[in-house]
């Protein structure tokens, strides 16, 4: 069934919302994840191996449970507790891996290679893309007439990429706008470049966008569709999911940044789309958030 897509406002913007989060594992990636699987599945694979910081991997191993496959999620030590209670929760083989995300990613290509199992990269898999598809394709069937704007959080460019392809092909006069966090640039300075560029930081709380190393395939798909990539905050990112708390909505830092990117956006007339990609933050984090979001760097 299509996730709904409901009115909202904040700081007098009204805006519409995607939610992408009210699916059982709290996150979109389970678009993605299923449709890849399957394709695993399809070549007699039995095992994939995967790296992700939470949601890529609980849907991995959500999928995987569902097909008769396992998964072997590589993860950063330091992820949220949330989501690594959530992969377990899946029946992942988890392995903890001191580093970022690319450190975690780093760790699975050589086990992959080391086993001969498949490396399922999350955002190289041509699979999410179409999955991802029909989020776009929800948000047309679900308004009375084409958005001005769809406003997509990028960590590695699939979700963005899938929607942004739907839109293009539907509603091409709707801007495709991404946002990233100013504290974990790399696909910000690809989109600039035109090419891949390898970030020196990833030290967002947005840890679905926390991306080091920009996979060069998805910084090409991402430039083909991309009319605009801004760039936010923590702190502004911490005032919006602190704005999604007093709205009754549980949103991670990465749902977060969508909102946060809205007061870039005074030029564009028309309604605008948030995805809101996921609920799965840690009470801690959510609750300075919402009591101190200066804490945050500006």
């Amino acid at each position: 069934m299509p996730t709904p897509l409901e009115p909202a406002s904040f700081g007098g913007r009204d805006v519409l919302l995607k939610r992408e989060d009210v699916h059982e594992l709290g996150a979109f990636k389970w678009r993605g994840a299923l449709p890849a699987l399957e394709r695993y599945r399809a070549r007699s694979v039995e095992t994939v191996v995967t790296a992700s910081t939470g949601n890529h991997g609980a849907a991995t191993a959500w999928a995987a449970a569902r097909l008769g496959l396992a998964a072997v999620v590589y993860a950063p030590s330091d992820a949220s507790r949330r989501k690594l209670a959530a992969l377990d929760e899946q029946g992942a083989d988890v392995r903890l891996v001191d580093g970022d995300f690319d450190d975690a990613k780093d760790a699975a290509r050589a086990y992959a290679a080391e086993h001969g199992l498949p490396l399922f990269e999350d955002g190289l898999e041509p699979a999410q893309y179409d999955g991802y598809e029909a989020i776009g394709a929800e948000i047309l069937e679900q308004t009375p007439e084409p958005p001005a704007a769809v406003v997509v959080p990028v960590g590695n460019g699939a979700l963005f990429v899938g929607i942004g392809r739907a839109l293009r092909r539907r509603s091409p006069e709707t801007l495709r706008i991404g946002v990233v966090p100013k504290e974990a640039p790399a696909m910000a300075l690809s989109f600039e470049a035109g090419r891949a560029v390898e970030s020196d930081r990833s030290a967002t709380f947005a840890d679905g966008l926390a991306v080091r190393v920009a996979i060069p395939e998805a910084v090409e798909a991402v430039n083909d569709v991309a009319d605009r990539m801004l760039l936010v905050s923590e702190r502004a990112i911490a005032r919006a999911v602190a704005d999604y708390d007093r709205a009754g909505i549980r949103a991670e830092g990465a749902a977060g940044a969508a909102l946060a990117a809205v007061p870039q956006l005074a030029d564009v007339t028309g309604s605008i789309v948030l995805v809101v990609t996921g609920r799965n933050i840690d009470d801690d984090v959510l609750e300075r958030c919402i009591r101190e979001p200066e804490s945050f760097a500006a």
